[in-house]
């Protein structure tokens, strides 16, 4: 027991610098930014206390409602759909594409649906504002090319479309990733059970309802807990296709918050939106993984 023991006290040692970093990085800026947000201070100078002044400023700032009204639009176009999409398309690779054609094909298949997420997001942005550019776009001169001069648009100038433009560029920029973690999934589950399943007469539908998704159930939890989370703190690709416009038809919190930061020179402000996202981000981490164990528990997968 004293063995033991002491085991534990030595590995903790390890742990350390990563308490040490998670501090200094994580922790003490959080807390910095709580304080800033009860303040009004232009990031020179000394910033004077104004208690909750900032948030109740909030409540009628109609950008910011606007502003998280389009985050459940990235997280529909990032977490929703690339996780329904991928979870078919990893099946089909897997169960199709894998047995029939051969695994090289589907690896390569794979490979070219990730593609995007190793792309840096400032190149890729850069290309669809080519891509989808008014007048010289490849869209629009695809277009006018088979005579669907109607259809044209100015896809990110338009405030009437200009969010769903973005919402389709983060749904094939998303959609690499649950296509590579769900195929990974498929890795460990026992062919057996597709067999069987075969034997007894499921079709490809079938097993994928049957087998495919409850197999994999902890890799559909984590996609869409980390894809929802990052699409809440989504920020690169909006500076980089429209830097909230136009008329803030595409802001979202993260954008909104460093607009006050950095542009308006608005410390307080911008700290209280970032206190709100960052309180956002932690609640729904926690009220998800807490759903993901209960319901892992009630399959068996983990004690409760």
């Amino acid at each position: 027991m004293h063995k033991r023991r002491s085991v534990k006290e030595n590995y903790a040692v390890f742990l350390i610098p990563g308490i040490v970093l998670f501090a200094a990085l994580i922790v003490m800026p959080f807390i910095a930014n709580i304080a800033f947000s009860f303040t009004r201070w232009t990031g020179v100078g000394e910033p004077s206390w104004i208690g909750l002044e900032n948030y109740i400023r909030l409540l009628d700032d109609d950008v910011f409602w606007m502003s998280f009204r389009n985050i459940l639009a990235m997280i529909f176009s990032m977490a929703v759909v690339p996780t329904v999409i991928g979870l078919v398309l990893a099946a089909v690779l897997f169960d199709y594409v894998g047995r029939h054609v051969g695994q090289r094909s589907a690896s390569a298949f794979r490979a070219i649906f990730y593609l995007p997420q190793v792309l840096p997001i400032a190149i890729a942005g850069i290309v669809w504002g080519w891509i989808l550019h008014p007048t010289t776009g490849a869209l629009n001169t695809a277009l006018r090319g088979v005579g669907l001069d109607d259809l044209a648009r100015n896809w990110l100038g338009d405030s009437s479309i200009a969010l769903i433009s973005v919402m389709f560029v983060m749904i094939w920029f998303q959609l690499g990733y649950p296509v590579v973690i769900f195929m990974a999934g498929l890795q460990r589950v026992d062919p057996s059970i597709y067999e069987a399943a075969e034997l007894d007469g499921a079709n490809w539908f079938q097993r994928f309802r049957h087998v495919t998704v409850p197999q994999i159930r902890p890799e559909i939890y984590v996609v869409v807990l980390t894809s929802t989370i990052y699409a809440l703190k989504v920020f690169g690709p909006i500076y980089v296709l429209t830097r909230g416009g136009p008329a803030n038809s595409t802001n979202v919190p993260s954008y909104f918050a460093y607009q006050n930061f950095f542009e308006r020179a608005n410390v307080g402000y911008g700290a209280s939106i970032s206190t709100i996202l960052a309180v956002i981000v932690i609640v729904f981490a926690i009220v998800f993984l807490y759903a993901q164990r209960r319901s892992e528990a009630k399959s068996g997968l983990v004690s409760s």
